[in-house]
């Protein structure tokens, strides 16, 4: 069984833009089925294709199941099919402890939103907080990128 188990932050934007970071990956992804149980995602990274199911959220932990396809599917599911989705850049910046920060910048309906995630072990993992995280937003459910689909923020 796939567990993930994540924390989300909105991130302070002058403090990120002044951050020398790796070069980021352009994703683009969308929802097949977006469901509160259940979510059915189609996800574009760089040069790879995914599927990924993933269940409700109890607490910082749910259900996840993620599998490689070829890009050339996920391009034609994406296309064929419609979903409502989301696009971004992607960095990711090791934590410190052996985790690593995946932090967000948004595209299109959802530009200037900028949103770092943490996936953890365990509920309790102890993590290195950066300066340039702000407020926790991992309980709520708009920034979940399901719904940043259906209802983008711009900020």
């Amino acid at each position: 069984m796939g567990i993930e188990i994540e924390r989300k932050f909105l991130v302070k934007k002058e403090l990120w833009q002044a951050l020398d970071k790796p070069e980021g990956i352009y994703y683009r992804q969308g929802y097949l089925m977006n469901k509160h149980d259940c979510v059915l995602r189609i996800r574009i990274a760089g040069d790879q294709g995914f599927i990924t199911i993933k269940g409700a959220a109890e607490g910082i932990s749910r259900l996840e199941y993620e599998y490689k396809i070829p890009k050339a599917d996920a391009e034609e599911m994406l296309d064929k099919f419609k979903p409502e989705g989301t696009e971004k850049i992607r960095y990711r910046i090791p934590e410190g402890n052996g985790a690593v920060w995946e932090v967000d910048e948004f595209l299109g309906a959802n530009k200037g939103l900028i949103v770092a995630e943490i996936e953890l072990n365990s509920e309790n993992q102890e993590y290195i907080r950066p300066e340039w995280l702000d407020r926790e937003v991992t309980s709520d459910a708009r920034y979940a990128n399901s719904n940043l689909a259906l209802k983008p923020i711009q900020s």
